[in-house]
């Protein structure tokens, strides 16, 4: 086996079925290299399929929480996870695309979020 390769016999990172979201997604925000970030999105859609949903379904709640969690993040930090991961804000849509929105366009989204909802 090459160095930095996993072997396909050795153990897949298995996260504990109850766990936060901060648990969850935070040692995600620190991953750098696209081997870990693969590794480690395997594991959130393991966890996430162990609730009965399947492989497609998982990785798209996965990539969206991923892209939502790293809005909290500086824009430097969004854009390396939206790129490891594959992955967007949901709200915002992809920092290469769109740009970090500023507090007042943020802010005018999150209102129409919660009206829209409200009309529902």
């Amino acid at each position: 086996m090459s160095a930095g390769r996993r072997d396909k016999k050795e153990e897949i990172m298995e996260l504990p079925k109850i766990i936060t979201n901060g648990e969850k997604y935070k040692p995600a925000m620190e991953i750098t290299e696209q081997a870990k970030a693969d590794d480690y999105f395997e594991a959130l859609v393991r966890h996430c399929m162990g609730f009965g949903i399947s492989r497609e379904e998982a990785e798209d709640i996965e990539r969206s929480n991923l892209g939502y969690f790293a809005g909290y993040y500086n824009a430097e930090t969004r854009e390396r996870i939206e790129r490891l991961f594959k992955c967007a804000h949901p709200i915002f849509g992809a920092i290469a695309e769109k740009g970090q929105p500023t507090t007042e366009e943020a802010l005018k989204m999150g209102k129409e979020i919660a009206l829209s909802s409200l009309k529902t």
